[in-house]
């Protein structure tokens, strides 16, 4: 009302036609902008409501009124004597035509679905406003001068006021949703579709789920569905058909310049250089141009964006308003004769402004996070896509550690810069409007603090550089470091089995230091930038009052000047703290963005290099002069290779390990680098890998693959595929869960699902790379048989099969024998063995080996051994392995619970997925936090952030001082002391900063390393069992995004919380001394704030917890997808995969985004409750002007201007603390899981050299995968000799894996003892146990590094015992012959070497540890059978003395044993030699004879 009081002095002139005339404009500048905005956002299509009838209504009656004013005038005209003006014709007129197109305007926001318009809100606003104004004066105009008054003019106006009161009503209620709303089909709607304008610029519509977050905690059930706008089915697209633009566009440009149109044939980008993409710059002859992925973003995200830059100018416009309306407050203590309603008006004016600009500024963070939020789907979704499809070499340059980091830190750096990005231009424009304010204030003085700020720039440009340089550096440590973390966790088994889990610790924690060192060198620098920052506007401050009094010494420093000046330097403050900061992230940004570029424009496969023929074609498969490699810069892997395979044919493929067999199965499915020649597949291709890739699901999920279910096909699948008896067995059937990499499944048992999937597709080729290896031998025949054979229900489809098996060969129609990547020989079996050549003379060779009467089945793979053993252990929850072979004892009472367990998919639950804490973050973990920082520097830390703080209140204080010293002689006597004093205490303040911000960032490194290293010590000491339960992808994400925040995030918060809190404190300590009656507005107000402050904490936790939870899925899906990309491109599933991951990220985004509108709908309140302390302060100001010095009064505003800004900080740093220190919560939650036993025992100490003899004794030993389970193998009484050789056999389930683990301890035993030469294995360290034992696993696994690390981590031998060992596992030429020997690089998990080589590396392992006992898990899965008796001889040769333990796959290894140990459910069922054993006829016969030894 205080603002009408002014618009009193208006002139009837004025309010006829200014008044009138401003709305009218408002409407028809913003009108057609906003039909071209409708013409182009269509939401649907709203039918006539109530609502709608009722504000068009009101338009036309308005239209009505404005016109029936027209005619008046011109009845009036006409009957009366004087002329009128033309203004009573013009502005009824002009407002009729603005009242028509305001009615026009509210029907085609119906035709285009708007529900609530913020254009017209703000015109019938503005409308009312300037109709205030003149109702005013015609109630005034009534009341004096009554017969001068138009009664029809009147009554008019007032009808017009009235509907204009109704419009503006009715423009603030929500319509009805279109038809076919999205909304209306949605079960769980965003509100902000339905939210009226006044809703959405106040954040009102989020306050239910508020409510319901303070209430009780937040579930996944309370988020909303995600805007239609913010979904990746939206957003990616955009951004992949620009990026996709952008290198066409490269491309052409490349192809105009280019003599000869081959150059530049396949992939995207081919130019793009595949390297490390941190740090090496590949130097190409010719600079090629490269495709700008900045271009793509901006024209992807820009539009929305640039909504975000309009509402910067309004606040940056609107920021100065305070400090004029501090000089008119100045001016009205001074002037003792000015009116006191002018201080009444200023007070409200500063509270409108304020209010205003802090709805803008809520407003311009919400475009800003939105658009970072969308950014951030983007970059993920394209980052998935191209995983895809990168090529080979391109796989081999980034790897998983790298691409998850794309995912999580990089993308989160563009969110985080996309915050800021505006003050590029925002902080200049605020820069030059202080400035230009400042000239007003202080004249030509000001040109001081220019060129103190210009000399800043350099500092701040070489502070940039640096940081570019660390920042590289450190992303590169932090790829390497997730790199070995995401192999450790892959190969955890190995480690725990060799004992190398210290040997990897450290490898870690080097690459950790490294990464810390770059941290430490960083947080040097950010304490010199803070330095430099918080000294900047002081110095800018004081080179300006310097200059001003000592160039004239007439030049008094008044309140008005100092504290205008200050308010102006206090804004002046922001831009130049945040440019740095900016420059800074935009640094950052720039390292993301190129290694996001060099990601996105690494070389593709090749869509061409497999042609897919019609129906027509005379060949199902054929390779005509084909020349293959893995890259293009290696020499081809295939060569001369010319096949053709006949439609419904049955091919198998032979040959030695290395050969290029499974490189022939790449080849067709496109997976290799084509160099020469044509490949065409006829039909669709189905493909089972040597390794089998299971999915995180169910066992039906992964069988069917996202087909459709038919139930009867399934059935059948099921049966040949020999899976029947293991539905049975698991407890939920087929909706049992399959933990990652399949964990829960025997090696036959995932080969078998892996067949299934590709039998159940139904495709016209099948390419099957050995799947027949790792299946016990009755099974093996029965999968031919009714699977793969002539017989079988691929009969009619055309297969390739690799195999090492020749039993099977004189049932296929063609037999390629493969020798160094090319086809040496080719025919039928019949044809080969006549032809006498390799191939018949190797058969004849190695037949009585592999291949003896009708059944021919020598493959009898442990690890299908494990199936029948109960997996209830495992889903039940903390079992270790899958297990339970007691259950089998009681054959009925299982029977009965078959059908039960398969109809509660419950019981099938493995993987503990991530769970979000409930409640406030216990005070525990900010004690850890603190601990892990040290107590000594958190109070130095804290002593130094006092100290600055009270340095400039004294400094600010000082300052009000000097402006009350009195003038003598036209100066001020003191004016040098009070100078000299008061940049004293400015350069106190910038040491104190450069103390503390040195502090808090040492502090937030030392607490870093700690917490890294206590959680990868907790996680390596957790037992198999937790990683079995635990998704790789929780993990990855607690040592990428967790261990991120706690490096560079909490510090920062930390530091800018404690300096909020302080800053609030001394603007309220200044306000309370200058105006003492703030105190009775202050609790109120501090109550207030308090509860806002709880009420939102609750909430925001909870969102915070959950986006973080639901973040891991996203890397866990990805990392499985890496592992199976050549299995998803060959059933042509990637859209699926992505829908998936496309899925995940919209799960994720759903619990970011109520975070970020919760941020505004905080900051919102909060300024609110800010900017009536500032009113306050000035009210009571103006109330006790009397009293007031102006010196304190401008110490006092100047004070309470910062304080809203500085209030909101607090606010969102300390919930900010809050949720990021989830981060630490989170990384501490390993803390308390169960371990392992101890690594290393003191006592009893062990002979060095033990076990001297290798003899074990088993006495009375069960074990049990859980304490309530009953004994997986029970009554175990054996002794074996040293130096003995041992077999060990038994059907599927028998408890021979179980009997391993045990030996190892990876589960611990739960009666009896196991004693190697005298000593009990339970009372030693597990690291003195399985360093001194050697097993060589079922699975070969590797880890990216160098041959010989592989080998030897902890570099305990020399390199002649390491090609000693290398010779006798058949490697030696092989190593030999690659450029770089021992140091060549294995790539990540050894996929650049086959997986028989991988094995035979295991091997080699095992002759370099050469341990006295040695335990073979299967160990020749992979290699041929000529390979086969080559390790077999070498064990014999090189282990002679030593006892060996071998679970036998191929009996015919194990014949000339010493002894052969038949388990049955988990007992001894038979004990003694070979010979002895066949001759009793007992369960040792009944599998030789299946094996047809017998």
């Amino acid at each position: 009302m205080l603002f009408l009081l002014l618009l009193f002095y208006f002139t009837q002139c004025f309010q006829n036609t200014v008044l009138v005339w401003l709305p009218c404009l408002y409407l028809w500048v913003c009108g057609p902008i906003y039909l071209i905005y409708l013409h182009s956002h269509n939401h649907g299509y709203i039918c006539m409501s109530h609502l709608n009838k009722a504000k068009t209504a009101v338009g036309l009656l308005l239209w009505i009124i404005c016109w029936s004013d027209v005619f008046y005038s011109f009845w009036e005209r006409s009957h009366g004597s004087s002329v009128l003006a033309p203004v009573h014709l013009v502005s009824p007129t002009l407002l009729g035509l603005t009242m028509l197109l305001a009615a026009l305007l509210v029907q085609y926001e119906r035709m285009k679905g708007v529900r609530s318009s913020g254009v017209m809100l703000i015109y019938w606003l503005l409308a009312l406003l300037c109709a205030t104004v003149t109702f005013r004066s015609r109630i005034l105009q009534v009341l004096d001068q009554t017969l001068t008054v138009s009664v029809w003019r009147y009554t008019t106006f007032y009808c017009y006021y009235t509907l204009l009161l109704v419009a503006l009503f009715l423009s603030s209620l929500t319509d009805q949703p279109p038809l076919f709303s999205q909304a209306v089909k949605d079960p769980n709607p965003c509100p902000e579709l339905g939210a009226s304008f006044l809703s959405r610029i106040s954040f009102w519509w989020i306050t239910r789920i508020m409510v319901e977050g303070y209430k009780c905690p937040l579930e996944e059930k309370d988020l909303w569905s995600l805007n239609p706008e913010d979904c990746s089915q939206r957003v990616v697209p955009q951004l992949v058909h620009r990026w996709k633009a952008e290198c066409q566009k490269v491309i052409r440009s490349e192809q105009k310049t280019l003599y000869s149109p081959k150059t530049a044939q396949h992939s995207e980008c081919k130019n793009a250089q595949a390297v490390e993409s941190e740090i090496l710059i590949v130097k190409t002859p010719l600079k090629t141009k490269e495709p700008s992925l900045f271009l793509a973003l901006c024209l992807t995200f820009g539009p929305y964006f640039l909504v975000s830059c309009f509402y910067k100018i309004i606040q940056d416009i609107l920021m100065f308003v305070g400090p004029e309306i501090l000089r008119l407050l100045i001016d009205f203590v001074i002037n003792s004769s000015a009116p006191t309603w002018h201080g009444y008006f200023y007070t409200a004016l500063l509270f409108s402004c304020t209010s205003v600009q802090s709805l803008i500024l809520q407003k311009y963070f919400h475009v800003c996070f939105v658009s970072g939020m969308r950014l951030r789907t983007a970059i993920i979704g394209a980052v998935y896509r191209k995983a895809l499809v990168i090529s080979s070499t391109a796989r081999r340059t980034s790897t998983v550690g790298e691409m998850v980091n794309l995912m999580s830190v990089d993308a989160q750096r563009f969110m985080d810069l996309i915050t800021y990005i505006n003050m590029i231009w925002s902080a200049p424009l605020q820069v030059v409007l202080a400035l230009y304010f400042l000239w007003q204030n202080l004249g030509p003085s000001v040109l001081a603090g220019v060129a103190v700020m210009v000399l800043m720039v350099p500092v701040n440009a070489v502070i940039a550089m640096k940081t570019k340089t660390y920042q590289v550096a450190q992303m590169k440590s932090k790829d390497t470091r997730i790199k070995l973390m995401n192999e450790m966790l892959n190969g955890i088994k190995v480690l725990k089995l060799y004992a190398w889990e210290l040997a990897f610790k450290d490898k870690v924690s080097e690459i950790r230091e490294s990464e810390l060192r770059v941290l430490k060198k960083a947080a040097y620098l950010g304490a010199v930038s803070t330095f430099t920052w918080v000294c900047a506007p002081f110095l800018v401050a004081l080179s300006t009052f310097t200059v001003y009094i000592l160039i004239n010494k007439n030049n008094v420093l008044d309140a008005q000047k100092a504290f205008v000046s200050l308010a102006l330097f206090n804004i002046l403050r922001f831009p130049l703290n945040m440019l740095p900061m900016v420059i800074s992230s935009m640094v950052q940004a720039s390292v993301s963005l190129r290694r996001l570029r060099v990601f996105l424009s690494h070389e593709e496969l090749q869509e061409d290099s497999v042609e897919h023929q019609a129906a027509a074609a005379l060949h199902s498969v054929s390779i005509v002069n084909g020349f293959f490699s893995w890259s293009r810069t290696e020499p081809p892997t295939l060569k001369r290779l010319n096949v053709c395979i006949p439609e419904g044919s049955l091919v198998a493929v032979v040959g030695h390990v290395g050969s290029g067999k499974s490189s022939l199965l790449s080849a067709l499915l496109g997976e290799m680098d084509k160099l020469e020649g044509t490949v065409a597949v006829k039909g669709s291709v189905a493909y089972v890998p040597q390794q089998a890739w299971i999915q995180n699901s169910t066992l039906r999920d992964n069988i069917m693959f996202g087909q459709e279910r038919r139930e009867a096909w399934y059935q059948l699948v099921v049966e040949a595929c020999a899976l029947q008896p293991d539905l049975e067995i698991l407890p939920a059937g087929d909706k049992t869960e399959i933990g990652e990499k399949g964990v829960n499944l025997s090696g036959g048992q995932k080969q078998r699902v892996s067949l299934a999937r590709a039998v159940y597709c139904e495709r016209a080729v099948y390419l099957l790379d050995d799947p027949l290896s790792a299946v016990d031998a009755h099974v093996g025949k029965h999968i031919f048989d009714q699977v793969i054979g002539p017989q079988g229900l691929l009969k009619d489809k055309t297969r390739v099969l690799v195999t090492n098996g020749f039993n099977y060969l004189p049932q296929v129609d063609l037999i390629l024998v493969m020798s160094q990547g090319e086809v040496t020989e080719m025919g039928s079996y019949q044809q080969l063995m006549a032809t006498e050549g390799a191939f018949s003379e190797f058969l004849r060779t190695y037949t009585a080996v592999d291949y003896t009467g009708n059944n021919g089945m020598a493959h009898y793979k442990l690890s299908q051994q494990n199936v029948i053993i109960l997996f209830h252990c495992l889903f039940s929850n903390p079992g270790p392995c899958v297990r339970n072979l007691s259950k089998l004892s009681q054959p009925n009472k299982e029977g009965q619970n078959v059908r039960l367990k398969t109809e509660n998919p419950e019981v099938g639950k493995l993987m503990e997925a991530d769970k979000a804490n409930v409640g406030r973050v216990q005070l525990s973990v900010f004690w850890a936090y603190l601990k892990a920082v040290g107590f000594f520097l958190s109070c130095i830390s804290l002593l130094l952030f006092l100290t600055h703080h009270l340095l400039s209140l004294f400094s600010n204080y000082w300052l009000s001082l000097w402006t009350d010293d009195p003038v003598v002689n036209g100066t001020q006597p003191d004016r040098l002391m009070r100078l000299g004093v008061y940049s004293g205490l400015g350069l106190s303040q910038g040491v104190a900063v450069f103390g503390y911000s040195l502090s808090v960032s040492i502090g937030g490194i030392l607490a870093s390393r700690v917490l890294h290293q206590s959680m990868l010590y907790d996680i390596l000491r957790s037992p198999m069992s937790f990683f079995e339960r635990t998704p790789s992808g929780n993990l990855v994400n607690r040592f990428a995004k967790e261990m991120d925040t706690i490096d560079s995030v909490i510090p920062s918060i930390i530091k800018m919380f404690i300096g909020s809190m302080f800053n609030v404190l001394g603007a309220c300590v200044v306000i309370l001394i200058a105006t003492p009656l703030v105190a009775i507005i202050i609790p109120f107000l501090g109550l207030l704030y308090f509860f806002v402050q709880r009420f939102y904490v609750a909430s925001s936790r909870q969102l915070k917890r959950l986006e973080s939870v639901s973040r891991s899925p996203i890397y866990s899906h990805f990392n499985e997808t890496l592992l199976g990309t050549s299995v998803i491109r060959a059933f042509g599933e990637q859209a699926r995969f992505i829908y998936e991951s496309d899925r995940r990220v919209d799960h994720n985004q759903k619990a970011y985004y109520p975070g970020i509108v919760a941020n505004r709908w905080l900051a919102v309140r909060l300024e609110f409750v800010g900017n009536c302390i500032v009113s306050f302060a000035a009210l009571f100001a103006v109330i006790a002007r009397e009293s007031l010095s102006p010196g304190i009064m401008g110490l006092s505003i100047s004070y309470a201007l910062q304080l809203t800004a500085s209030l909101t900080w607090l606010v969102r740093m300390s919930s900010d603390i809050e949720t990021n220190i989830v981060a630490v919560e989170r990384v501490k939650e390993y803390t308390d899981t169960e371990k392992e036993a101890e690594w290393k025992h003191k006592c009893p100490p062990i002979p060095p050299r033990w076990p001297t003899n290798g003899c074990i004794d088993i006495r009375g030993f069960g074990l049990r995968y859980r304490h309530d389970l009953d004994l997986a193998i029970r009554n175990m009484t054996i002794k074996i000799n040293g130096g003995e050789k041992v077999g060990i056999v038994g059907r599927t389930g028998a408890g021979k894996s179980s009997l391993t683990l045990g030996l190892f301890r990876i589960i611990e035993g739960a009666e009896g003892h196991i004693f190697i030469d005298g000593v009990d294995i339970a009372q030693l360290g597990l690291h003195d146990l399985r360093s001194r034992i050697t097993i060589i696993p079922q699975d070969p696994v590797l880890f990216s590094g160098s041959l010989r690390m592989n080998l030897d981590p902890f570099d305990n031998y020399d390199d002649d015992d390491v090609w000693r060992a290398l010779e006798l596992s058949h490697l030696k030429t092989f190593v030999s012959g690659l450029p770089d020997g021992l140091s060549h690089e294995c790539s990540e998990g050894g996929e650049n070497l086959s997986v028989g080589q991988r094995q035979l590396l295991c091997l080699a392992r095992a002759l370099l540890r050469k341990t006295k006992i040695l335990v073979l898990d299967e160990a020749t899965a992979a290699v041929d059978p000529e390979t086969d008796k080559l390790i077999q001889s070498t064990i014999r040769s090189q282990f002679e003395d030593c006892t060996v333990l071998t679970i036998a796959h191929r009996l015919n290894t194990i014949m000339d044993y010493n002894r052969v140990l038949v388990l049955d459910r988990g007992e001894i069922a038979e004990f003694d030699t070979p010979s002895h054993l066949i001759t009793k006829r007992g369960a040792f016969h009944s599998m030789a004879k299946d094996a047809g030894l017998v």
